[in-house]
């Protein structure tokens, strides 16, 4: 069950939910579960480090955005003497 929660997981690219099956590790007797567990930790793995990479690329992104749109703001003036 813990293993095609996983899968899912996996498949559907769910942070949250990795992050609760990870919390959650079952002790797996079976060799072949065993094996089938390592190689979905290491997708799992690269799932995250793929989407870490994705976040900070996005946040760059963004960061810019607000540059150049900061960058072409009009000042105004906070004042309002209308005798100058």
């Amino acid at each position: 069950m813990w293993l095609t929660k996983l899968k899912i997981a996996i498949i559907e690219k769910d942070a949250d939910s990795l992050d609760k099956l990870l919390d959650n590790i079952p002790q797996l007797e079976d060799e072949k579960e065993i094996e089938e567990a390592v190689y979905l930790l290491e997708e799992a793995k690269n799932l995250v480090t793929h989407l870490k990479d994705e976040t900070a690329h996005s946040m760059k992104q963004i960061k810019k955005n607000l540059e150049f749109l900061r960058s072409t703001d009009i000042p105004t003036s906070l004042s309002f003497d209308m005798m100058s």
